[in-house]
């Protein structure tokens, strides 16, 4: 118990000595808190998030969790008829801007706003944010309000006239999800910036730290607003980290346009307490660590591609009026798992459960010392694929031209999607390029088998034209059934019955299914920037459902993770020597190496050659490897 505190402590004054001296540079480290949402939904109160804050600031924060954060409709009474997207049960003041409902927030009487509260949460040492919607409320559109000019602290006039919501609410553009609740402003109208200036502005004036921005990314992708948001927050005296949510459908070309200007922000639906939730995952994070987007340039600092809260211990339900009423489904191998794949990706940790009611399990599973300083500390994260299974089961094989499950048999040939600078994607070849049916067949070591080929098909779209991007065709390539298209990534999460990684999906008009072929013939994803590959019997085939990640220590040590998303028990191997392919560092024995691993406390002592163990359903193994 005694080393057990002392690690806890080291880490502590490692992450506040590291946050001290990067105070200038906003989210140096990934951000790491306490968010109301999976407990709560919106019905938190001011004395419930208060106790709670309480809590964080004495068993929390020693471990890095420095936010709390209110989400969303603090300003929405709590009375019969109110829920997620009803209309007129939010209160605003006299210039269209939300304010805390009262009822819930006592201290906001008297246009106090969250002063107070803002106050209370930093004497407690920790930071302070809320959750915002896009734009301006549609009960401000239909109020008509007028518009706050904070720098001569009246209505905004232009040219004699008063403006007002109706001028710059965009009311075709509303919130996909709350389409009762907010619609985007149009900031190229002065109105419509000045509108967002008294927003953020007001923020600061409340003491807030953190600003969630929701319905402005992903599906409802508003470059202008977060353009416009984040010259705001610069310009502010009070620095406050900007945040986007929900990711759903985004891509890393899409989050190029944006990394910048935010500090995190979300690339996943909202993730609850499901294994579905979980698994869908795996594939969004190898794309944004292949596009060199963990710890990119942000906001006056840094960004972080959030995979969005951790919903472990007490919770509520998704999209519910009342608050924490039960445990969280996850098993423990599975929020292991879930734990494992954050601290690897370096996801933001914004803890959801209620920390009233934090158990010893849970506590001990976000504060483990190593889950914390690979989050943390750590450097190179990706996924490592040069990994292996005992268990034939789930393995996607394809043979002739088409595609089938096989139960009883290891993969003769497995599709799978790699980095461009792997020499061995450049494998296709186009074949009867001149006939109707375009086909791309990979060519290299058949063996005896016949060439593995896709078919080209037009985009689905209204021209015949190809999609043109960069003045490259794009295509989407095709099983010889022609349903199911090459899938980059997947947009929607797996059902169970989906398989793990299936490279093909319902052939539709989707950036993902979107291809481009070079001479040196690579198939490359416009979406993600893999190639397509196809392994033959190698040890780094792709397997479905055995995953790993690996990344390096701040001195020197190697972190390797194995998972398995299967829904039976597997051996997963890994050789040593294979770790000199995706890690820089010099002086790397790749032979063996001394190691650890987390979860079961285990001690490997001298590992040669390769490493290997038994890794549960849906469960995970965390490596801590000494190998110079």
């Amino acid at each position: 118990m005694k080393i057990k505190f002392l690690s806890s402590l080291l880490i502590f004054l490692a992450v506040s000595l590291y946050r001290v001296s990067s105070e200038t540079e906003h989210a140096s480290l990934p951000p790491r808190g306490w968010n109301s949402y999976d407990s709560f939904c919106w019905t938190i109160s001011e004395d419930e998030f208060l106790q709670s804050a309480e809590i964080v600031s004495k068993s929390l924060k020693p471990h890095g969790y420095e936010y709390v954060v209110v989400d969303y409709l603090w300003y929405r009474r709590k009375v019969p008829g109110a829920y997620v997207d009803s209309l007129g049960f939010d209160v605003i003041d006299e210039w269209g801007r939300m304010i805390p409902d009262p009822d819930r927030w006592p201290s906001s009487k008297g246009g106090k706003g969250f002063t107070e509260v803002a106050k209370k949460v930093h004497s407690m040492g920790l930071k302070f944010g809320i959750h915002i919607m896009r734009g301006i409320s549609t009960q401000a559109y239909n109020a008509n309000t007028p518009i706050l000019d904070i720098t001569k602290g009246g209505a905004y006039e232009d040219s004699g006239r008063q403006w007002r919501a109706q001028d710059i609410g965009i009311k075709e553009r509303t919130c996909a999800w709350m389409k009762h609740g907010f619609m985007s402003v149009n900031p190229k109208l002065e109105a419509g910036r000045t509108f967002l200036r008294s927003l953020y502005s007001q923020y600061a004036e409340w003491g807030v730290d953190f600003v969630k921005n929701d319905c402005v990314f992903g599906d409802d992708l508003d470059i202008e607003e977060i353009t416009y948001v984040s010259e705001v927050l610069k310009s502010l005296d009070r620095p406050i980290l900007y945040s986007l949510s929900p990711g759903t459908s985004v891509t890393p070309t899409m989050a190029k346009e944006i990394s910048g200007l935010v500090n995190m922000y979300r690339i996943t639906g909202d993730d609850w307490d499901n294994w579905r939730d979980v698994a869908s995952h795996f594939d969004v994070a190898r794309d944004f660590s292949t596009a060199n987007m963990i710890g990119a340039e942000g906001l006056l600092g840094k960004s972080w591609p959030d995979l969005d809260m951790l919903p472990l211990g007490w919770l509520t339900d998704q999209g519910s009026n009342e608050g924490p009423h039960r445990r969280c489904n996850l098993n423990l191998d599975e929020q292991k798992t879930q734990m494992t794949l954050w601290a690897m990706a370096k996801s933001p940790l914004m803890f959801g459960g209620d920390v009233r009611k934090l158990d010893e399990t849970t506590y001990n599973l976000i504060t483990n010392p190593t889950i914390l300083e690979i989050n943390s500390f750590s450097s190179n994260n990706k996924e490592f694929p040069y990994v292996s299974s005992s268990n034939k089961h789930m393995a996607f094989t394809l043979r002739s031209k088409r595609f089938q499950m096989d139960v009883n048999t290891l993969p003769t040939r497995v599709l799978g999607r790699t980095s461009c600078k792997d020499p061995d994607a450049n494998g296709w070849s186009i074949v009867d390029f001149d006939q109707d049916e375009k086909q791309i067949c990979w060519m290299e070591n058949l063996g005896s088998h016949e060439p593995l080929c896709l078919y080209k098909r037009k985009p689905l779209l209204n021209s015949d034209e190809d999609i043109i991007y960069k003045q490259t065709k794009l295509h989407s390539f095709a099983s010889d059934g022609l349903e199911f298209c090459l899938d980059a990534s997947s947009r929607k999460k797996l059902s169970a019955k989906e398989m793990w990684d299936s490279p093909f999906s319902p052939c539709r008009w989707d950036a993902n299914q979107m291809w481009k072929w070079n001479e040196n013939g690579a198939l490359i994803s416009n979406y993600s920037g893999l190639c397509a590959v196809v392994n033959s019997g190698k040890t780094e085939t792709t397997t479905i459902g055995i995953r790993s990640w690996i990344a390096t220590g701040r001195q020197g040590e190697i972190y390797v993770a194995f998972f398995n998303l299967n829904q039976e028990k597997a051996v997963i191997s890994a050789k040593i020597s294979d770790m000199a392919k995706v890690l820089p560092q010099k002086n790397l024995n790749t032979t063996s190496c001394r190691g650890r691993e987390v979860w079961s406390g285990k001690d490997f002592g001298v590992i040669r050659g390769s490493l290997s163990t038994t890794v549960e359903i849906h469960g995970s193994a965390l490596f801590v490897l000494h190998c110079s």
